[in-house]
C-alpha cells in the first residue's frame, strides 16, 4: 500500500514537472543562419517560425533559387538548435524523476 501511495506522489511530481517543462519550452528561441549570416531565421520552442532576416544583397531575381536554398538551410540550423535546447531543458527539469531514459515527450 505504501508503494502505491509513493508512486502516486511521484506521478503528481512528474505531472507538475511536465507542466513546468511545457511552459518553459514555449519560451525558448533559437536562431539559425546560412550563407555566412546573410539569412537568419528564428524558431520558438514549439518550432514555430518567429522571424526571418534576409540581407538586402540577396534580394534580386537572379538570386531567387539560392535564396530559397539558404532559407531552408537556415531553418534546418534553427530546428536543430531548438531540438538541442528542448532536450537540455527536458533533462534539466526531469532529472531525478523516475522517467525511462530516452522517453520523448510529445511537445
Amino acid at each position: 500500500m505504501n508503494n502505491i501511495l509513493k508512486m502516486m506522489g511521484q506521478f503528481k511530481d512528474i505531472q507538475g514537472k511536465i507542466e513546468e517543462m511545457k511552459e518553459s519550452i514555449v519560451l525558448l528561441e533559437a536562431e539559425g543562419n546560412s550563407g555566412g549570416g546573410l539569412i537568419s531565421v528564428r524558431l520558438n520552442g514549439k518550432h514555430m517560425l518567429t522571424g526571418v532576416k534576409i540581407d538586402s544583397s540577396l534580394l534580386c531575381q537572379e538570386n531567387a533559387e539560392m535564396l530559397e536554398d539558404l532559407i531552408i538551410a537556415a531553418h534546418s540550423d534553427a530546428h536543430q538548435k531548438i531540438e538541442d535546447l528542448v532536450a537540455a531543458k527536458t533533462q534539466e527539469i526531469t532529472s531525478g524523476l523516475p522517467i525511462p531514459p530516452g522517453m520523448k515527450f510529445p511537445f
